[in-house]
């Protein structure tokens, strides 16, 4: 009786109980060890009426998911690199969800600020990248789910309509 008098006691019971929930944590978490990361690309890009001197597009972003189970989101955010600098950025709080070894188009508002336009139209107009080939990196966050969020990247060689840079 004495050992269960002890098992029962308020310090032991809150460490058996941190025990327990650690163990069904990482439980719960052994089964996204073996999960594949999405796969984004950049389905389509097209010109948004600006406002003042900043410049606004529309990503479409083709996400696919190789994995068992549907991946359900309630926001995307989206970062993108051009040339190495930071150009644009953007956020939707488009719903949706990705199934299970398939494809969804999200889209996605990408707003350029303008001296962040010219930055990249001084730097582009100095360097040997070829006009209309833009390498980028797209960062960004499908959130949602337990854990808050899955993350994703591409890279890749794009070209901006109505750019006008590097002599276009």
């Amino acid at each position: 009786m004495p050992f269960l008098r002890l098992l029962l006691s308020g310090r032991s019971a809150r460490l058996l109980a941190a025990g327990l929930l650690a163990v069904v944590t990482l439980g719960g978490c052994a089964g996204w060890f073996g999960h594949d990361p999405l796969r984004v690309s950049v389905a389509g890009i097209e010109p948004l009426d600006s406002q003042g001197l900043e410049m606004r597009f529309n990503v479409k972003l083709r996400i696919q998911n190789p994995n068992e189970e549907a991946l359900n989101f309630d926001g995307v955010s989206v970062d993108l690199q051009l040339n190495g600098k930071a150009f644009a950025s953007g956020v939707s709080n488009q719903q949706g969800t990705v199934p299970r070894y398939g494809e969804t188009v999200v889209s996605v508002p990408l707003t350029v600020p303008a001296f962040t336009a010219l930055r990249q139209a001084f730097s582009l107009a100095g360097s040997d990248t070829p006009p209309g080939q833009y390498p980028y990196i797209l960062r960004g966050r499908l959130a949602g789910g337990l854990t808050g969020g899955t993350r994703f990247l591409d890279q890749g060689v794009l070209s901006l309509p109505g750019l006008g840079l590097a002599g276009q």
